[in-house]
């Protein structure tokens, strides 16, 4: 008896470590969005989301520390529910599309803390211009699907300054930043 567990302490004590797992984030499906609120002159709201999106997530239950994010937007995707604005946006006083064909974030930290909050910061490319930034994370859960695979979701905010990214068009004081919500289902590969 003091031989099995001996041997059953060796083995635990020489056990690979669990590894983080790998997602791909479920764009196909919609179960993952990137939506936009900006204020329209000081007098109303604008919203909207970019339709198109792909991207990756790895997390470790056990190094929260060392999760990663990649994400490639496609801000010609851009929809505010209104054809013209839609193709303002696309253009050279916004997004310019044309010339800026693919917005991207990339992780650098994760650091989680208590009730699974978290802070996810990462270089952000967009218009052209690559700053860091700083998303507010909440893990939204995890667990299997009813189609044999698994499932982790979180959801997340942040606000940009567009003059950060070189985008300039005035409509006001109140419209100097945009607020970003972020939703993402990923599924383990």
């Amino acid at each position: 008896m003091k031989r099995i567990i001996l041997a059953a302490l060796l083995l635990s004590a020489v056990a690979l470590p669990v590894q983080a797992a790998n997602y791909v984030i479920d764009t196909e499906k919609a179960h993952a969005f990137i939506q936009f609120k900006i204020s329209h002159l000081g007098y109303s709201f604008v919203l909207g989301r970019f339709n198109k999106f792909t991207g990756e997530f790895t997390y470790d239950e056990k190094n929260p520390a060392a999760s990663k994010v990649s994400v490639n937007i496609d801000p010609a995707s851009i929809d505010s529910a209104h054809a013209e604005r839609d193709k303002h946006l696309r253009g050279k006083d916004f997004f310019d599309v044309d010339k800026f064909t693919t917005a991207k974030f990339v992780s650098t930290s994760y650091t989680e803390s208590a009730g699974g909050k978290a802070v996810l910061k990462g270089d952000l490319t967009l218009h052209g211009v690559t700053k860091n930034i700083a998303i507010d994370v909440q893990q939204v859960g995890a667990g299997a699907d009813p189609w044999g695979g698994f499932r982790r979701g979180f959801t997340g905010n942040t606000t940009l300054t567009l003059s950060d990214f070189g985008i300039n068009y005035n409509l006001g004081p109140a419209a100097k930043t945009v607020e970003m919500t972020l939703v993402v289902e990923g599924i383990k590969k």
